[in-house]
């Protein structure tokens, strides 16, 4: 076994109720033989998901309701150092760069195979996007991009720029983006987008058809988690086209189907982190991602925008609720904390 001098108590953020975060400090976990340490150099908020918990934006009954109880730990990405290591781990090793789930914490504590060790050419603060990239991934997988596709991706957000990406990635063609923010869309455009559009997606069809040249996109993807977006975007689809849930509504009760499912063949598919598969799982997203991304096929620059200390994370989930659309990759230091 390996080990170094890691401290007994590391730091986490708690949301004890809604709209209360704290930073509190904790016993790290003695480790596993299996498992490894990892000091955090910087976990990556998930906006979309981590407002919509911090606020309580959804129903009794929803996904959001039965996972999120209080004391509810955020956070689910992030990078950083290996600094210790269970006596059977011998792939990782100590100093070693790897991108992880993690809570936002100082420490996590992972089993050795769910470290994804980190390119030297890729920046902890782009390599701790990788969740929203392999939650995004199941969005072009379960599209079945073909070549010259034509996709539009609706909201350009954190989930959005990843869809983006990964369509531009698999060769689309056509990548048309909708959000009202022009901020957004210029790094959307940075990652792929063909045509941009700051309007709703209420207010955009005769674009998005001028865009395809009278044909609506294959794929639509709403990343917005929006429930009211569902039936612009079956108006926008084209016959037999699919449509693809990635933001996850806190109000599913609200999201109405259209006449336009059954009179053009519509496929209205959900996607969430969970639907993994035997050849497509974390470990060969992530390698998939970081290939694309050290190859210049996956543009990550310019996503970061914001960068908070630990201490400071009341005001970073303020900023985050306040300028929407300013922010983008809201990410927390651990560097320097305790």
């Amino acid at each position: 076994m390996v080990t170094s001098s890691a401290p007994a108590k590391g730091q986490r953020f708690v949301f004890p109720e809604m709209q209360k975060v704290f930073l509190e400090s904790y016993d790290l976990p003695p480790l596993a033989d299996d498992e490894v340490r990892v000091r955090i150099a910087y976990s990556l908020m998930s906006t979309g998901t981590e407002n919509i918990v911090f606020n309580r934006l959804f129903e009794p009954g929803s996904h959001f309701d039965n996972w999120v109880k209080y004391p509810f730990y955020p956070g689910y990405t992030g990078a950083g150092v290996v600094e210790e290591t269970g006596k059977s781990v011998t792939q990782v090793k100590v100093g070693d760069r790897v991108a992880l789930r993690s809570k936002h914490s100082s420490h996590a504590v992972a089993k050795e195979a769910d470290c994804y060790k980190i390119p030297d050419s890729v920046p902890f603060e782009q390599a701790a996007w990788f969740g929203l990239v392999k939650i995004t991934f199941h969005s072009a997988r379960r599209a079945e991009y073909k070549i010259g596709d034509s996709v539009m991706v609706i909201g350009a957000g954190p989930i959005g720029q990843m869809a983006i990406r990964w369509a531009h990635a698999l060769g689309a063609a056509s990548i048309i983006v909708v959000d009202g923010m022009p901020k957004r869309l210029e790094l959307a455009k940075a990652g792929g987008a063909t045509t941009t559009i700051a309007k709703s997606i209420e207010q955009a069809k005769d674009e998005i058809l001028a865009a395809g040249k009278g044909v609506g996109p294959r794929v639509v993807i709403d990343s917005t988690g929006n429930a009211a977006v569902l039936t612009a975007a079956l108006g926008i689809v084209a016959n037999f086209g699919r449509v693809l849930l990635l933001g996850d509504t806190g109000f599913p009760q609200d999201q109405h189907l259209t006449k336009d499912v059954l009179t053009r063949g519509l496929s209205i598919i959900g996607v969430h982190d969970s639907h993994n598969t035997p050849e497509w799982y974390e470990k060969t997203v992530s390698e998939l991602f970081f290939t694309y991304m050290t190859s210049g096929r996956f543009n990550m620059e310019g996503l970061a925008t914001h960068f908070f200390k630990p201490e400071q994370c009341m005001e970073a989930y303020a900023t985050a609720n306040r300028d929407r659309a300013s922010t983008m990759g809201i990410l927390f230091d651990w560097s320097n904390s305790k």
